[in-house]
């Protein structure tokens, strides 16, 4: 307990994490409550408002549609988090167990585990998204099938050095002596101080998702109309970029900031799990 406390405790005083914290915070609450401050729907279309910059009436402006743009966003950021959430579930759970048990077991079934992350790896994710379309529809479904295809596997090449290095340790030598099952050793022995490098790889997986998922709908292989997609705004307004920039600036300065606000939070976190990082040495040697 003490322990749990003292790492909150480092996270509140890392400035970046909480300036990070503080903005995902601010994009969640408006994922969620966004659209009770605006009477407009984000597929209601209205030609006569064509274009209309910033104003009181529409915070964001209109787009090409007279769609309003700040409710847009918001759906956006509902649709680009949920990717992003996603995406850490899968790593917190194939990527870890798969990682874990290759590197507990080793020999010849981790050799042939991890030859088969090298398979998946070296095939672009964009093609298994296309191949997936082919096969349903462009959606959220092809992401996150893909997602669900590839995403785990840079996690358990992480929590299998992390293993690797652990099962040689005295304690878990010791739990091996006193006839511990390899599940209980893997589980409660192994994964729980592997928990800094899992916190952190998981963390910063969120933004790459999200990123995947914006590019993987500006080219048209994302989410489909009316669904308001970050990657489809801004698909939608580079045609009119030098006309209405306001169209294209809100959801890239959303893009912007969410990745930015995971990015921060991830070195944070790292500063905090890992007493020897780059940035950690150059403060210390400072002091």
């Amino acid at each position: 307990m003490r322990k749990n406390y003292d790492l909150l405790l480092k996270f509140i005083n890392n400035n970046q994490a909480m300036y990070g914290l503080i903005i995902l915070v601010i994009i969640i609450l408006l994922a969620i409550l966004g659209p009770m401050f605006s009477p407009y729907s984000y597929s209601r279309q209205a030609l006569d408002l064509q274009g209309i910059l910033p104003c009181r009436k529409f915070w964001f402006g209109t787009d090409l549609l007279g769609r309003d743009l700040f409710i847009r966003v918001v759906y956006g950021a509902r649709i680009s988090l949920a990717v992003g959430f996603v995406a850490a579930f899968i790593n917190l759970t194939i990527g870890v167990l798969y990682g874990g048990i290759a590197g507990l077991v080793g020999g010849k079934l981790d050799a042939l585990m991890m030859r088969i992350v090298d398979i998946f790896y070296s095939i672009p994710l964009v093609l298994y998204v296309i191949l997936l379309i082919v096969l349903f529809e462009p959606g959220l479904t092809s992401i996150f099938i893909a997602l669900g295809l590839v995403y785990w596997m840079d996690m358990a090449r992480v929590v299998r050095a992390e293993i690797m290095k652990l099962k040689e340790q005295d304690f878990i030598l010791a739990a091996r002596a006193l006839g511990v099952s390899p599940s209980r050793i893997l589980l409660h022995h192994l994964l729980p101080n592997c928990a800094g490098p899992i916190i952190v790889t998981a963390t910063l997986s969120i933004p790459q998702a999200i990123f995947t998922e914006a590019f993987l709908s500006f080219i048209g292989l994302g989410v489909s109309a009316p669904a308001a997609s970050w990657g489809m705004l801004t698909a939608d307004a580079i045609s009119c970029i030098w006309s209405y920039p306001h169209i294209l600036f809100f959801p890239s300065l959303a893009i912007t900031l969410t990745i930015l606000a995971f990015n921060l939070i991830g070195d944070g976190l790292r500063d905090i799990f890992d007493p020897f990082s780059p940035k950690v040495k150059q403060r210390i040697f400072k002091i």
